[in-house]
């Protein structure tokens, strides 16, 4: 290139922040992992901790059960946070840790271990140096991902005090993300995810104002750093759309509502995760492109471009992906950021108006419904009423029978399924990560060696002081930090909290939901042929054939459990859902109860080969024999173990018809009455 060329070249803009979200089986495992990414040119860390830290339990809780290391990384104490960021400079780190419910804790966690790797610094040149973000949207988590604790005042409770911390202690950290992506995971549409995640963001900042922790002077710097994660999915047009809208709204919010008047503090600050709901098991090499198009819809346009990203891996429909998948998905951040010649220009879409009447169409439906759930009473009060949860399953069951009546086409499901052999998923055994089976003895005995250490009396008086506040409006960050310096546990910091604000559980959203009983064409014919031998099963065993749909473990991820919850009513079935995170012990309880006919269970943690022969051997002790279902994300092998062990069928993502298993269901028990298939 000559020098002209090179004078003439366009400057080109800084990238954005890649990471790939990362966390598995140990805190040294995960570290090494870190490590290596960031070694390949990673600019972020994106933690994933395991559901029992995500949900304020030790490894040695009975409720961890088969959980522990299997979505994530266990960070049960200090101790383990050291581990997870050896020889991690924290103060030149940017790190996102998706924790909700514990979000306090884990911060201070990141905090002391943050000062003990600078101990020339106080605390609070430690504190003012770190940056990153704490997920800690806690109402997304009622609607759809489930790893909530404590009800919504006390949530809300929490978060406010973490972000009035950091407004003061750490100016650089992002206290919340407001999430969208896991509305869009549960069904949401565009309108949808816009206001909820904007309602959401409206219920935080009338908390903070609200708390009087922080001045009206420093408001400003409250609202600059609310940060949103955002999901992108395969329609990368309407994608791009939809951010341009979040970046329209968030403005006349953020100036009309809280008065905000510097447009620094008044930007649309967000980070991505593209869609991992539209990945196949079917022909899976198809999700790299889809991840591709996904990426496009939130770096396309300057004016909305997303300030992190981070791809899933295109085997992720199928179970944990190696480190080389999350390579590859950081592969094709670093083609489009550095080989194209994008961040060269200004946006590309401005003046567009295709582009500026979907703008206009989105953000006047999503302004639409924001004032609607705000007439409600606000966002929490449409979480309590089972509002924005019921509108989600709805639109999700609208989905579900768009892609089995073929409207919604998906590219090697339910078109063009006619395949090659793929030489990528030839052994599909090691086409993924295992989960590490020492992981759940490792940390139980990591757990049991930092209590043996540690100053009981000094933990204790944490704790204690911990509770008092509780009850009081002190700001809780004090006594969290306390204990985690003395040396407690997430189980028993969460354990404290626990008793003094109770538990909660979220509407399931099934029962007033709308699923697909009117639809016509082949799939309502589809429907009504298995709505007559649900029917007709039922008359031959004396009544209506009861279905019940479980979640065993801390899996809270339910989209699942509760389109098969409301298809199998919309069958015909009498269904018993009680919801997330029930024990082994509770499920066979009320199959008992309830005398049904056939217990399905739905895990997306891995922790099927746990939890499922639990449930079966509990069937048997209580004398009840009847047909177990499984389904979820379920490598071959382990489903012939499950068959092996008694389970009648096992389903996995690329089984996506409903009605179809449906079908499956009445076989299943007319096998296990004697009745003839």
């Amino acid at each position: 290139m000559s020098d002209q060329d090179r004078a003439t070249r366009p400057t080109k803009d800084r990238p954005w922040v890649m990471r790939t979200y990362a966390g598995h089986s140990t805190a040294e495992a995960s570290n090494a992992l870190y490590r290596g990414n960031l070694a390949k040119g990673q600019t972020g860390l994106s933690v994933a901790f395991d559901l029992p830290t995500q949900t304020g339990y030790d490894p040695d809780s009975p409720l961890a059960r088969g959980e522990v290391g299997k979505v994530g990384v266990p960070v049960p104490h200090l101790g383990e946070m050291r581990k997870l960021f050896a020889d991690i400079p924290l103060v030149e780190m940017n790190t996102s840790m998706t924790i909700n419910a514990p979000a306090m804790w884990l911060l201070a966690l990141y905090q002391v271990a943050a000062e003990e790797q600078n101990p020339d610094l106080s605390p609070e040149e430690v504190a003012a140096q770190l940056a990153g973000t704490t997920q800690n949207d806690i109402i997304k988590e009622y609607l759809s991902r489930g790893t909530y604790v404590f009800p919504p005042e006390h949530s809300l409770r929490l978060i406010s005090d973490v972000i009035s911390y950091t407004v003061h202690q750490i100016p650089k950290w992002n206290p919340i993300n407001i999430c969208s992506y896991h509305l869009q995971e549960a069904g949401a549409t565009p309108t949808q995810e816009l206001a909820y995640a904007l309602c959401t963001a409206i219920a935080v900042l009338d908390t903070v104002k609200g708390s009087g922790q922080v001045s009206d002077e420093d408001f400003d710097k409250v609202v600059g750093r609310i940060s949103f994660f955002v999901n992108a999915g395969v329609r990368f047009v309407e994608e791009l759309c939809k951010m341009r809208a979040f970046v329209e709204l968030w403005d006349q919010i953020t100036r009309e509502r809280y008065g905000v008047q510097d447009p620094k503090m008044r930007r649309f600050r967000y980070g991505v995760q593209v869609n991992s709901l539209g990945l196949t098991e079917a022909q899976p090499e198809n999700n790299v492109q889809r991840i591709v198009l996904e990426m496009l819809g939130v770096t396309l346009s300057k004016n909305a471009r997303a300030r992190a990203v981070q791809l899933p891996a295109w085997n992720e429909a199928l179970g944990l992906p190696r480190p080389w998948d999350q390579q590859w998905s950081l592969r094709l951040q670093q083609v489009l950021a550095f080989e194209s010649d994008l961040l060269e220009y200004d946006d590309l879409f401005d003046g567009s108006t295709v582009v500026e009447a979907k703008v206009a169409e989105l953000v006047a439906s999503a302004r639409e419904e924001i004032d609607r759930v705000q007439a409600l009473g606000g966002a929490i009060a449409a979480v309590e009423s089972g509002y924005m949860k019921e509108a989600l399953v709805s639109s999700h069951a609208a989905r579900r029978a768009r892609i089995e009546s073929g409207e919604e086409i998906i590219v090697g499901v339910n078109r063009f399924e006619t395949t090659e052999p793929s030489p990528l998923t030839a052994d599909l055994d090691t086409a993924i990560q295992a989960a590490d089976p020492e992981a759940e003895r490792s940390a139980l005995a990591s757990v049991e060696a930092w209590k043996a250490q540690r100053d009981p009396a000094e933990v204790e008086a944490a704790l204690r002081q911990l509770a008092e506040d509780a009850k009081t409006e002190t700001n809780l960050m004090t006594a969290t930090l306390a204990a985690a310096r003395a040396g407690a546990t997430t189980g028993e910091w969460a354990g404290t909290l626990r008793e003094v604000f109770g538990e909660f559980r979220a509407p399931t959203g099934v029962s007033g939901a709308v699923g697909v009983a009117s639809s016509v064409g082949e799939a309502g014919e589809e429907l009504a042929a298995v709505r007559r031998k649900v029917k007709e099963t039922g008359e031959e065993l004396g009544g209506r054939l009861r279905l019940l749909v479980g979640k065993p473990g801390l899996d809270g991820h339910s989209n699942g459990a509760e389109q098969v919850a409301v298809r199998a009513r919309d069958a015909g079935f009498e269904v018993v859902y009680q919801g997330i995170r029930l024990t082994p012990e509770q499920i066979v309880a009320a199959a008992v109860a309830e005398d049904v006919h056939c217990v399905g269970l739905s895990i997306l943690s891995g922790s099927h080969m746990e939890l499922v022969p639990a449930v079966l051997d509990g069937l048997r002790e209580q004398g009840l024999d009847v047909p177990v279902i499984v389904g979820g994300i379920i490598p071959d092998s382990d489903a012939r173990r499950l068959t092996e062990a008694g389970v009648a069928a096992v389903y996995t993502p690329k089984d996506f018809g409903l009605t179809e298993i449906m079908g499956g269901i009445v076989d299943v028990i007319r096998k296990a009455n004697g009745l003839p298939v």
